[in-house]
């Protein structure tokens, strides 16, 4: 057995799904294991005085960083910690938290951020020319003041080598499922996940958000696009279309949509009708080509390049990993009678 010491530092105000998520993915591992794991989960702080979280509750630490020398850490997991102020929310990040991250993190096998840890793993160098998440509400702040970094606030986790960075709340959980999953296979994970009733084992790039809340506010012009494109997407949406709907120009169109909700109109929709998709493949047992068509794609072939281009992963392999099952007396003949044609 591998012993595997898993180090989760632990502060005032930090975001206590960040610290008890991991902690818990690891813990079911090792019911769900028929020998055992090799974990150990620590909770280390500054201090041995309880830590009072985000949430009001308080943890105790088991043990102190100072009491970490001489022990190596397979797996160092940071968690953050935000403020509000006038401006939203910001990501706070601890001097001393850095110092000890920086330190640790040379003689450990892997590091991973937690929401907005990836601030703190940031200031410590450890994402310097890296590609990085973190939550949505503070990719920015990170970008601004560490343009070394290049941070996409989408996907749920990003791992770059042994530096893994994981998205708000809880995407810890995905996170922790794919570092199981590392450790001890996909199998195992996925038992895991269905003992925190996580059917939606999502993908790393997997979007943080749905396209109906990809923007918090955009103009009435462009949410009544939005809704036309929801309700349409069936059928034609090409930008010359749109922008005639919009009374605008195809450039004007396009100038539209990068300002205001930072993509393309085509990539827009290619995002639209890939969430649609997946719905119908998480809870109907359609064929791929009915899927393709009732989602605008058209063709088989096109679904799956917009798949693996936002997902990476098939329409077939999504399916396989994330339906619900369908209940054999709610099945109808025609969809029944479609199984041999399905991917």
């Amino acid at each position: 057995m591998i012993h595997r010491l898993i180090v989760v530092t632990v502060f005032d105000g930090v975001d206590l799904l960040d610290v008890t998520g991991p902690a818990e993915v690891f813990s079911l591992l090792e019911r769900e294991m028929s020998e055992p794991t090799g974990y150990e989960v620590l909770l280390v702080a500054e201090t041995m005085a309880p830590v009072v979280t985000s949430a009001g509750v308080r943890v105790l630490p088991d043990a102190t960083f100072d009491e970490l020398a001489g022990r190596r850490v397979d797996t160092l997991i940071v968690p953050g910690a935000v403020t509000r102020d006038t401006d939203g929310v910001r990501a706070v990040v601890d001097p001393a938290i850095v110092q000890r991250v920086r330190m640790l993190a040379p003689d450990t096998r892997r590091v991973a951020s937690v929401c907005v840890g990836a601030h703190v793993l940031a200031a410590a160098g450890l994402l310097d020319g890296m590609r990085a998440t973190t939550h949505w509400s503070t990719a920015a702040q990170l970008a601004a003041e560490h343009p070394e970094v290049t941070v996409d606030a989408d996907p749920i986790f990003i791992r770059e080598g042994r530096i893994w960075t994981g998205a708000g709340l809880t995407a810890c959980l995905d996170l922790s499922l794919a570092l199981v999953a590392e450790d001890f296979g996909q199998d195992s994970a996925l038992r895991v996940a269905r003992q925190l009733v996580m059917y939606m084992k999502r993908p790393s790039g997997q979007s943080q958000f749905s396209v109906s809340l990809s923007a918090t506010t955009s103009t009435p012009r462009i949410e009544e696009l939005r809704h036309h494109i929801a309700t349409h997407i069936g059928r034609s949406l090409t930008v010359p279309e749109l922008a005639a709907r919009a009374h605008v120009s195809d450039r004007q169109l396009t100038r539209i949509f990068k300002t205001e909700l930072g993509t393309t109109p085509a990539a827009y929709v290619e995002s639209a009708r890939v969430e649609v998709a997946r719905t119908l493949l998480e809870t109907g047992d359609d064929t791929l080509q009915r899927v393709a068509v009732d989602c605008g794609f058209g063709t088989v072939d096109t679904l799956t390049r917009a798949f693996r281009r936002r997902l990476g992963v098939t329409p077939s392999d999504y399916r396989a990993r994330f339906q619900v099952a369908v209940p054999r007396s709610s099945a109808s003949p025609s969809a029944t009678s479609r199984s041999d044609d399905r991917a």
